[in-house]
């Protein structure tokens, strides 16, 4: 039976040793952070190197980054569609690349596609998507508000507006004092997941 060189086994010993260590490390770092207290969590911001935040961890930030003024008061609960809007991360797109993109529902099933955008008299934007009920062909042009839609790779999802709200949407006409925005201007669209 042939024996195996003492320069592997040492390579794979130390290999073992490593990973084992590594992972010994993440699992005393995760039970760190349950156990530890808030206060004494805030004592790890006071000094030294700072300490790695994941992006959606908030038990880790230390409780008085927040004014005076707002840490004994609740947090208001603003729940335009504006608001809504600006917690889904907003980004810059050219109006020309949302031009011809389909519009999803929750069961990405196609509601209609963007033919256009306009800028309201009072400068909201809309999209002026052609709404069917047979996956958008034949459709009538529905305004949609840019707030309650997101940008779904190169879809857009209808969030906060659900096919019945399609069906009982006045039907869009430019009558309306709605101007085309121009397809080369740039403008910000929320961003969305699945």
């Amino acid at each position: 039976m042939p024996t195996t060189p003492t320069f592997i086994r040492t390579a794979i010993l130390k290999s073992l040793f490593l990973t084992a260590s590594a992972l010994a490390m993440t699992s005393l770092a995760n039970a760190a952070s349950t156990i530890m207290a808030p206060s004494s969590r805030a004592g790890v911001f006071d000094g030294g190197a700072a300490p790695m935040l994941l992006a959606q961890d908030t038990s880790l930030r230390p409780a008085d980054n927040k004014p005076a003024e707002q840490q004994g008061a609740p947090a208001p609960s603003d729940d335009t569609p504006e608001s809504r809007m600006s917690h889904r991360f907003p980004q810059k797109v050219k109006v020309g690349d949302l031009i011809g993109l389909p519009v999803l529902d929750d069961n990405d099933v196609t509601l209609g596609r963007v033919t256009q955008l306009v800028r309201s008299p009072e400068g909201k934007i809309k999209l002026i998507v052609s709404y069917s009920r047979w996956f958008g062909w034949f459709g009538r042009p529905v305004g949609v508000p840019i707030e309650v839609v997101a940008i779904l790779a190169k879809q857009i999802a209808s969030l906060d507006m659900k096919p019945p709200e399609y069906d009982a949407a006045p039907t869009w006409s430019p009558a309306g004092g709605d101007r085309p925005v121009a397809s080369g201007e740039t403008i910000r669209v929320a961003l969305t997941r699945r």
